[in-house]
């Protein structure tokens, strides 16, 4: 099994890049490979509403110049999606909010690709906005048909500098709280498939 963990941080060495490593490890060691994709690292173009991932109807965008389809493609292969984002300015930095809003359409208008997935939630903020900005994401997941795990307690964290994360008790029990619910839908997601192939 394998998760892909996007994260949607502007900071390369910061609260949320490390609070997806901790995320990571908790995934293996349950024995679930996973694939970190930093979407900062991508210079990705904003969808125009050309509509054309909809005529095509194969969920891939027209834009070919960019890494918006090798990380449709990388999520579209994963048995679940981490979505992980800093609070600015009240919800998720401008570039993951590019990316959501690109693949959202070629998604839901296209190839339906994370449809039966599981996917989960953290989200980090200094003073205020990262439950708007987890409930932002958690939407995101669910119009996308995935299977959202909770956790308790929640994955929010509240830290300022890295690695203030750490200080955050409930947040990190809420992060081995996620991981684990998520292993338990993959792997029963997992037993499901292997019993419709008999």
């Amino acid at each position: 099994m394998k998760v892909v963990i996007l994260n949607g941080s502007s900071r390369l060495i910061g609260n949320t890049s490390n609070i997806c490593i901790a995320l990571s490890d908790e995934f293996e060691r349950a024995g679930i490979e996973t694939e970190q994709i930093t979407v900062y690292d991508n210079e990705l173009g904003l969808c125009n509403d050309c509509r054309t991932c909809e005529m095509r109807g194969d969920g891939r965008c027209i834009i070919e110049d960019d890494d918006m389809n090798d990380i449709l493609d990388e999520m579209r292969s994963a048995d679940g999606i981490i979505l992980a984002a800093p609070a600015y300015g009240g919800s998720v930095p401008s570039n993951m909010q590019a990316f959501l809003e690109r693949a959202d359409l070629c998604l839901s208008v296209g190839d339906h690709g994370l449809r039966g997935k599981v996917g989960g939630v953290v989200t980090v903020c200094a003073h205020e906005g990262g439950e708007l900005a987890y409930g932002h994401l958690t939407f995101w997941l669910l119009r996308n048909e995935v299977s959202v795990a909770g956790a308790f307690p929640l994955p929010l964290f509240r830290a300022l500098d890295s690695p203030g994360y750490e200080k955050d008790e409930a947040a990190m029990k809420g992060l081995k709280s996620l991981a684990a619910n998520m292993s338990r839908l993959m792997e029963r997601n997992a037993g499901l498939q292997r019993s419709q192939c008999r």
